[in-house]
């Protein structure tokens, strides 16, 4: 498969993202992870969505090693420091799935606490169901595991429109206007570093067509198959979806009805944030997940 490479200079004097990065090989592609924290700390795996990248998680990195976690936040490929494939067809949900999976096997993760946020969770959830005997909890952020067989709303409809007939994919706004808090320039700007010709941003114009919005769609029957493991999941898992997102609205509700694990749990609702909820309230959001993981439920 062909691929770019985002020079290095590209990420040079990021704000408030002091962290190392880290490579790693995986079907041929190099991607990228941070890999904060003691080295034997509870693991903790954050997952990041579209059209974002681990810089995503700068805000609760710190919470969390402070606690004495071990952080993990990995760019999918196609996005941040990871390869990306030049041929947008060579996407797929299966792809991304099948790249996570080498990614915990190469680096050799397991009890796997995971936070997953927009495809995050669908590519995490998805391989926490295939892969259930390396995970210990879930924490889910304004995200779902679609199947096609319900409609989508129609915000998302009109975001996957938009992906694809804007002549210039601005990545940094997108992030800025799908957040409660506008960024700064310089935020905006570290969201387009991975990108700097239109040519890298195939796996960011892809992403929204791989959404399952059929029942035919050629992910939903592996997604009905993760389904039906999520129905009988006992493992903790956990909501925190934001108040502001017209996209995943109500998703956590489905969440805590189907899943059994999630019963009981401190469910909460976080104010005062969008669809990146991460950017908004991210250090309340990494707290919530210290008070999770040590409540030991």
């Amino acid at each position: 498969m062909d691929f770019l490479r985002t020079p290095d200079e590209c990420f040079a004097n990021l704000p408030d993202f002091p962290f190392a990065p880290h490579y790693v090989e995986v079907s041929g592609l190099r991607l990228h992870y941070l890999d904060e924290g003691p080295e034997n700390g509870e693991l903790v795996l954050l997952l990041h969505g579209e059209p974002t990248w681990s810089y995503l998680y700068r805000k609760m990195i710190p919470v969390l090693v402070e606690a004495g976690l071990r952080v993990i936040a990995p760019d999918f490929i196609g996005f941040g420091r990871s390869d990306k494939l030049t041929d947008r067809a060579a996407y797929s949900y299966v792809f991304h799935v099948d790249m996570l999976k080498g990614f915990l096997a190469t680096v050799g993760l397991s009890d796997i606490n995971l936070f997953c946020q927009d495809w995050g969770g669908l590519i995490g959830l998805r391989v926490a169901a295939e892969m259930a005997e390396r995970f210990a909890r879930i924490i889910a952020a304004n995200t779902f595991l679609p199947t096609g067989d319900h409609p989508m709303p129609a915000a998302f409809l009109e975001w996957r429109e938009f992906s694809q007939t804007i002549p210039v994919f601005p990545t940094g706004r997108i992030v800025s206007r799908g957040s409660v808090n506008q960024l700064s320039e310089a935020e905006m700007a570290a969201y387009d570093a991975p990108f700097p010709e239109e040519s890298y941003k195939e796996g960011a114009r892809a992403f929204p067509t791989l959404v399952p919005a059929r029942p035919d769609d050629p992910a939903s029957e592996a997604n009905r198959a993760a389904w039906e493991i999520l129905q009988q999941w006992e493992k903790p898992f956990l909501t925190l979806f934001s108040d502001s997102d017209p996209i995943t609205r109500g998703g956590d509700r489905v969440l805590q009805a189907l899943i059994p694990g999630a019963n009981g749990q401190p469910h909460t609702t976080i104010t005062g944030a969008g669809h990146f909820l991460q950017e908004d309230k991210g250090a309340e959001i990494a707290r919530l997940m210290v008070d999770f993981l040590q409540a030991k439920v």
